[in-house]
């Protein structure tokens, strides 16, 4: 890693600044630390001497020459220059450098982290049907987050929220009440006997169409919506066990792509444990929210917001003259921002309250997944700490930019603008399919049904027309299986089947953050699936390309991976050091190295398309070196070593990147 250096180099310039030049704060002082050009001109530079000039009233040529002389011998550096023109390049000790990043003197370098506990909510599925492809994108962005943070040392706390008491889980219910007329009994029979998650999907879409044929019929919707909130019966039951039994289909679909979760956190326990109740009291008591008793939003509470409302249908209610948002309905139906807001405070820890908590199911590793609950019979009585964090990063589509901007709102009104600044709206831009990927999945619209087709199918859960994604990755899969079947015919079925499936969870994964999350983007199933251009596969296979390379070694010197690393300490660095003027084995060194600077980047930004870009042209560096400069039939010893060296560290570092991204490395490919 190379950030370590980075400090110890900036606080070296520090404690020259201020033992030499007597200046007191010297630790405000900006020194960037920038890559040059090529290696001949260093590995690492600063133009620290140009922010300086004014101040020292010198030139940055001078500057430089005397930060190079004062500032002595550096762990990790050979030497200092300066050019004339103020620079100030180092060049670093590349066997000792490459030596410490494979751990030979000890545990790899790496920065501390301090920070506290950071809350990432991601995927929040309405549990009313199956997954879509557009909830893929939110996950693979939600999961990748955590990973980054977790690999600087964060320690986060992963949370899906859990909407069992909304409009879409009430929909449901009022099919199966209203449109099949069955019970509870009848609706667990279904859900023993079918894929519950595909069943409810068309369900859905129906009611749907059903609200559609007359629009009176969302009087049912309303009292259905109403007795699930206040725990009537037949709809609360029957409501409760749609959504616990969605859930397990939403978990079994993101366990595949190696996502999963600490806390499910449910809709239901913040009203039956008074969450909101205490919320509002203190918004009213801080004047933040306000009844209104004439004009069409009379007997609504309403909170005055400071912009004006979006255009998207989750701000129907507001009123653009007055700029309210309604945050409890005339009726007295919590709208879903008011218990997100409860839900809000209590993750920054302002609440003065806390949930009962329930094993609900295993994780991936086999740890307990737990689950908010209310009921104390069947709450846990010691289980891990929950809610109350430094930092929340909420991951929504930015559709709900608008009522995200209206949570901070809350914060700052009851009087917690630390709080406010430290919660991030992650968002992201929508899913579409290509044409073509479309066609295949058997979801395209009529010939003729758009004046001017777009360059992307969109699709809609809503009325039923979308992607389900477990059948997105099952088609990825199967066509990646055809792939490994032509490469590796002597692959048996079950082990060929484990490569495809690892091929096609990197396909979808690496898809779904290479671009920027400001675009729209329309899925490509063949684009995804691609061995050669920027995907997954490709990743993929320069790992297990230089896997091969280390089973040949072996195979015909009989040098194993730790024999050769063990023999590093005492051999010549001619060919790492670039003696013949040859630079490229210690560029793919050090642009490997750089996997922490690129994470800091990741999280200051919260672009992963800087991840996945970095990853693939990684690849695309060790795959040209790969041609160019032999390992296996390399004659120079220790020329050999050296670049096999080099591969390790490399093939660790990609592995690495492609681990932050949820993908993981076939045997063979």
């Amino acid at each position: 890693m190379i950030l370590p250096l980075h400090d110890a180099l900036k606080h070296r310039i520090r404690t020259v600044l201020s033992d030499v030049y007597a200046m007191p704060d010297s630790d405000a002082v900006a020194i960037a630390i920038e890559t040059p050009p090529n290696r001949t001109l260093g590995d690492l530079g600063t133009p620290v001497a140009f922010e300086l000039a004014r101040r020292l009233r010198k030139a940055p040529g001078a500057i430089a020459r005397e930060l190079a002389t004062h500032l002595g011998s550096l762990e990790g550096v050979s030497r200092v220059e300066a050019t004339p023109n103020g620079y100030l390049n180092v060049f670093l000790d590349r066997a000792g450098f490459l030596r410490s990043r494979l751990g030979l003197f000890g545990p790899v370098p790496s920065r501390p982290v301090t920070e506290g506990k950071t809350i990432v909510e991601h995927t929040a599925i309405n549990p009313n049907k199956a997954a879509h492809i557009g909830h893929l994108r939110n996950s693979a962005l939600g999961d990748t987050l955590v990973r980054v943070l977790r690999f600087r040392g964060t320690p986060v706390e992963v949370q899906n929220y859990i909407d069992d008491t909304g409009v879409q889980v009430a929909d449901v219910v009022v099919g199966f009440q209203h449109l099949e007329g069955l019970s509870l009994d009848d609706v667990r029979r279904i859900a023993d006997t079918t894929r519950f998650d595909y069943f409810c999907w068309d369900l859905y879409a129906r009611v749907t169409e059903w609200y559609d044929g007359d629009r009176e019929r969302l009087a049912v919707r309303a009292a259905t919506l109403h007795a699930i909130e206040h725990g009537e019966a037949p709809a609360a039951p029957m409501a409760a066990f749609i959504a616990d039994r969605i859930v397990r289909c939403h978990l079994r679909t993101m366990a595949r792509l190696g996502i999963d979760y600490d806390l499910l956190t449910w809709e239901g326990d913040i009203l039956r444990l008074k969450f909101w109740a205490r919320a509002f009291e203190v918004l009213k008591e801080r004047g933040a929210v306000v009844l209104r008793d004439h004009g069409k939003l009379a007997g609504c509470w309403v909170m005055p917001i400071d912009e004006a409302p979006g255009t998207d249908e989750a701000t129907a209610d507001d009123d653009p003259e007055q700029r309210e948002k309604v945050i409890v309905r005339s009726n007295g139906t919590v709208t879903y921002v008011g218990k997100d807001m409860a839900y809000q405070f209590w993750k920054s820890g302002i609440l003065g309250r806390d949930f009962r908590y329930r094993r609900f199911a295993s994780r991936i590793d086999g740890t307990p997944l737990y689950a908010t609950t209310s009921d104390p019979q069947v709450s846990e009585p010691t289980h891990p700490p929950f809610g109350a964090a430094a930092a929340i990063y909420n991951v929504i589509d930015v559709r709900q930019s608008y009522l995200q901007k209206l949570l901070k709102q809350a914060l700052i009104a009851v009087g917690h603008p630390d709080e406010s600044a430290r919660l991030t709206h992650f968002s992201y831009e929508m899913v579409a399919l290509s044409h073509a990927t479309a066609r295949e999945l058997g979801f395209a619209p009529a010939p003729g049904s758009e004046a001017a087709p777009k360059p992307f199918v969109e699709v809609s859960g809503r009325k039923g027309l979308g992607v389900k994604a477990d059948d997105l990755l099952d088609r990825v899969i199967d066509k990646a299986d055809m792939e490994v079947a032509r490469r590796q015919p002597d692959l048996v079925e079950t082990e060929r089947r484990q490569v495809a499936e690892a091929i096609g969870i990197a396909a979808v994964r690496y898809f779904l953050v290479k671009f920027s999350r400001t675009k729209v983007i329309a899925f490509d199933i063949d684009e995804a699936l691609s061995f050669e251009g920027e995907s997954g596969p490709y990743l993929q296979y320069a790992v297990v390309r230089a896997n091969n390379i280390f089973q040949k070694l072996q195979d015909r010197t009989g040098l194993t991976e730790a024999s050769m690393l063990a023999s590093l300490t005492d051999l010549p660095t001619d060919a790492l050091a670039g003696a013949d003027g040859d630079h490229e084995l210690w560029a793919l060194v050090l642009e490997a190295s750089r996997l922490d600077d690129i994470v800091e980047q990741v999280v200051r930004t919260l672009e992963f398309s800087v991840l996945a870009k970095y990853g693939f042209g990684l690849a695309q560096q060790f795959n040209g070196f790969y041609h160019k400069a032999p390992i296996v039939n390399e004659e120079r010893e220790d020329v050999r070593r050296w670049r096999a060296a080099a591969v390790v560290y490399y093939r660790r570092q990609l592995t690495r990147v492609l681990d932050l991204m949820g993908i993981a490395v076939p045997g063979r490919m």
